[in-house]
């Protein structure tokens, strides 16, 4: 299967500007090619990986990745469908532009990195209307899917104006970089297609510029990609766990799986066929949903990480927590209801200040039928003191209701 061709069964190409220049670039030689970040957050999110991993494929079969970040773009917002984002100041923009850089980094250390702000930064207005401007008609960009969704809300010229600037990068990146291809999701479409037609218009049809976008990823019933009950999936373990991230994935619905192994793995096909086939023999194994956690969590934090996700799941579901290091109960902790005390606490205000029960008359209920344990202590006396002399390395305590309900104490 050539690599085109592996795209397309991948689900990674929706749109595309060129196909037959297309299939030349990928499937012939070595190419530049790029994808833009703006730095939105400190953070990218589980969404950003369609692009990132794509990156890494393409890199993984010789060609060259250029990876933008828009320290620039980022400071007028991209029109999203709803409303006006929030400006960032140039300090938070240029801020979150390295903090991005630093983690797209740990993915693809051999990229070419370039920052937007570097060259639009330095444009007058006058030259910007005059040399960019100038070529971009009104009712083009009115007609661009992103502006049509905006225009009975309102668009302000600021967000307008987002797809000449991203023109302006791939026009430079093109004459300067010799960079063919531009990736993006696609909702970056009309953008993709504004730089092709300002390459056009400045360099003459016979150049060798294609835009390819990906579908954006929704779930099967609908809902957003990379959300979770407590918010979005962040890339940054400090934001989102490893186990939080492991479990996202684990808990993937069937009908998804496969999507989710081609689109955000770097499996083989072979290697999907065979998980997806074996998923459907013996469901109730999730051995599909398994490789895909395991495959996203080694990706993001590395394989360390993912052992000591593998421990917490398994201490977990056993609950045994006692084998578990300071670093894996401290992972654990994020994922359930933790509270922070001093020195100590009454067992039951740590029931219901971990919602292990919704008022003291319950947790009452719950000391005294012997439903409630203190690590691998079970105990029956409502006047129960949980210290941090009983804490696992000295800052964690395991509060344990009936089977499988659990939460932290951690001592500070």
């Amino acid at each position: 299967m050539k690599l085109y061709d592996e795209l397309m069964w991948r689900g990674l190409i929706k749109d595309v500007s060129n196909e037959q220049l297309a299939k030349k670039h990928i499937n012939e030689g070595s190419v530049k090619f790029y994808c833009g970040f703006d730095p939105t957050g400190e953070s990218l999110t589980v969404g950003h990986l369609v692009q990132v991993v794509r990156i890494m494929l393409l890199d993984k079969h010789g060609h060259q990745p250029v990876v933008l970040i828009g320290g620039a773009t980022g400071l007028i917002g991209d029109p999203r469908q709803t409303s006006e984002r929030k400006l960032l100041s140039l300090e938070t923009s240029l801020k979150n532009a390295e903090l991005i850089k630093k983690q797209i980094g740990q993915f693809l250390p051999n990229a070419t990195y370039v920052n937007n702000y570097d060259w639009i930064g330095k444009i007058d207005v006058i030259s910007f209307l005059r040399d960019y401007g100038k070529f971009f008609n009104l009712n083009y960009m009115l007609a661009k899917e992103t502006v049509q969704a905006r225009l009975e809300t309102g668009i302000s010229y600021t967000e307008f104006s987002y797809m000449i600037l991203q023109s302006i990068d791939w026009l430079k990146l093109y004459q300067e970089q010799n960079v063919k291809i531009q990736f993006g999701g696609s909702d970056q479409w009309g953008n993709i297609t504004s730089g092709l037609e300002l390459i056009r218009k400045q360099l003459g049809d016979d150049n060798e510029a294609v835009g390819m976008a990906s579908p954006l990823l929704l779930k099967s019933d609908g809902t957003k990609f990379g959300k979770s009950e407590s918010g979005a999936i962040w890339l940054d373990k400090e934001l989102t766990s490893p186990y939080e991230l492991y479990q996202y994935f684990l808990n993937t619905a069937d009908q998804d799986v496969e999507t989710y192994l081609k689109i955000l793995t770097l499996f083989e096909p072979e290697t999907i066929i065979e998980l997806l086939n074996a998923s459907k023999e013996s469901p109730e194994t999730r051995i599909a949903q398994k490789a895909l956690a395991e495959s996203i969590t080694a990706l993001v934090h590395g394989e360390e990480a993912l052992k000591e996700v593998l421990n917490v799941t398994d201490c977990l579901f056993h609950g045994t927590f006692e084998k578990l290091s300071l670093k894996e109960l401290d992972m654990a902790s994020k994922s359930l209801d933790t509270i922070s005390v001093e020195d100590y606490t009454g067992i039951l205000t740590a029931l219901t200040q971990t919602k292990l029960a919704s008022s003291n008359r319950e947790a009452r209920q719950f000391v005294t039928s012997g439903a409630v344990m203190v690590n691998d202590e079970k105990v029956t006396d409502i006047n129960y003191v949980i210290t941090k002399e009983k804490a696992y390395h000295n800052q964690f305590v395991i509060l344990k209701r009936g089977k499988k309900k659990y939460s932290f104490i951690k001592f500070l």
